[in-house]
């Protein structure tokens, strides 16, 4: 049977729906009368402290407990809850498992984690064994494709919602481009581009201080991400940071909802931007120019889809580049590319000339952005960290699932090790897992359908 008619039978769409995890019900409320959710962060790391401001701008949450292992960080957290004026909640730390001890002590709605990538799968799961029914974690969901298939397992069997918090997907013109989509304005979507394309070398190497200065240390003479993250470039090749460029797309063409990943193949460019950066700061000397990084300067990755669409993702973490995310989408009546600053729209955009993006983005600007624009003044990454956090609490409050939720996770952070096997068969094409177990056939998409959340 061909795949639509499959999804036009009413009745296996019934079924389906029955033995699927819940659609988010787009009507529901919060309770006022209900108590505040009871949270904690795990991580307080320069991004767990853009979580514990927005938590702290907040009148509706109640933050019970943080946690982390890092000194530093821990008493820059406690000043900002001082300044805040709200009560200081309990502090784990002292051990890499003071986590664990969290989840003993405390009974919690809901749980942020902001800590190094390979901490992700352990904290998730262990927050769900200890009964808390909504977690949310930064990117990205695991290391090897068994820990996204134990998480959505997990996840499943503990009847709870998994968010990752993907940003990007809340970015001002992401979703007006979404709002554009999502009214035809492209017509049938054939292809679609994105990526992390961003000189993270600063980021991955620096001289082990606070301040963040230059340097070319990693691991445990560093700070910060350079402590954890640089680690990943000397030991993986693959697409290490997918999710930036995967998430907007995946909403844009329904993934997981009507649509899916079904194949990938990647190509890695040959290594030399991270080296070339500790000689040019530091020396030949220097006993990081000593280290062979595994990772290409350049992934690039190619996505098929069930209803026809292509996607091309690029990680480009290690020369030297102005930021840029690469967004193209492509439909049957034409395309926006932020690289180019440009929308076109056959039969409303003069023959074959751009018009300024900002014309377009501005009329059909999302709903949610006009609503809450002003509360996510100062928030990070532009005020799109307000959106994705204030998604997962609304979603707490009112007892539904989130917008974005553990298939949507795996299945984004799935092509990092997707696109590593790939590479290591030189180049050839991986089967992409289905992670919703063949349901995504009956599941509707619901992202950013209203203005509330």
């Amino acid at each position: 049977m061909h795949r639509k008619d499959f999804i036009r039978s009413g009745t296996l769409t019934a079924l389906a729906l029955a033995t699927t995890p819940a659609t988010r019900a787009l009507a529901g409320k919060a309770n006022p009368a209900a108590p505040k959710p009871r949270l904690a962060i795990i991580g307080t790391g320069l991004r767990g402290q853009g979580h514990l401001g927005l938590l702290l701008r907040r009148d509706d949450v109640d933050l019970v407990a943080i946690c982390d292992i890092d000194d530093h960080m821990l008493a820059s957290a406690k000043s900002a809850i001082t300044k805040s004026g709200k009560k200081m909640p309990q502090v784990y730390t002292g051990s890499p498992y003071a986590w664990q001890d969290l989840f003993k002590q405390q009974q919690l709605d809901g749980v942020l984690i902001a800590t190094p990538w390979d901490w992700h799968k352990p904290m998730v799961i262990g927050a769900l064994e200890a009964g808390v029914k909504y977690v949310a974690t930064e990117v990205i969901l695991g290391i090897t494709l068994q820990d996204h298939w134990d998480v959505v397992k997990a996840a499943e069997k503990h009847d709870a919602h998994v968010m990752m918090l993907e940003n990007v997907c809340y970015r001002r013109d992401v979703m007006a481009v979404l709002n554009m989509v999502q009214q035809g304005l492209f017509g049938e979507l054939i292809h679609l581009q994105g990526g992390y394309q961003h000189n993270l070398r600063g980021i991955k190497f620096n001289n082990g201080q606070p301040d963040g200065g230059i340097g070319c240390e990693f691991g445990e003479k560093a700070f910060s991400e350079a402590r954890w993250r640089t680690e990943h470039s000397v030991h993986r090749n693959g697409d290490l940071y997918p999710t930036h460029g995967i998430g907007p797309l995946a909403h844009y063409i329904n993934i997981n909802r009507g649509n899916v990943f079904t194949s990938l193949v990647s190509f890695s460019s040959k290594s030399r931007g991270l080296h070339d950066y500790v000689v040019k700061h530091c020396g030949e000397e220097h006993p990081s120019a000593k280290t062979r990084f595994k990772l290409g300067d350049v992934v690039t990755t190619s996505i098929n889809c069930a209803n026809g669409e292509t996607i091309l993702l690029q990680h480009d973490t290690n020369l030297p580049r102005p930021y840029s995310l690469g967004f193209r989408v492509q439909g049957t009546n034409g395309l926006w590319m932020d690289v180019a600053n440009g929308i076109y729209v056959e039969g409303k955009s003069k023959d074959d000339q751009w018009d300024e993006a900002k014309v377009w983005l501005d009329k059909y600007d999302h709903p949610l952005w006009k609503r809450w624009s002003s509360d996510a003044e100062g928030a990070g990454h532009g005020g799109m960290d307000f959106f994705v956090v204030h998604a997962f609490i609304e979603s707490i409050k009112r007892k539904t699932p989130t917008p974005m939720d553990v298939y949507d996770a795996a299945a984004w952070s799935a092509i990092t090790p997707l696109s590593e096997q790939s590479i290591e068969l030189g180049n050839a094409p991986v089967a992409f897992p289905d992670f919703t177990s063949g349901q995504w056939m009956y599941r509707k998409s619901d992202f950013a359908l209203t203005d509330e959340y």
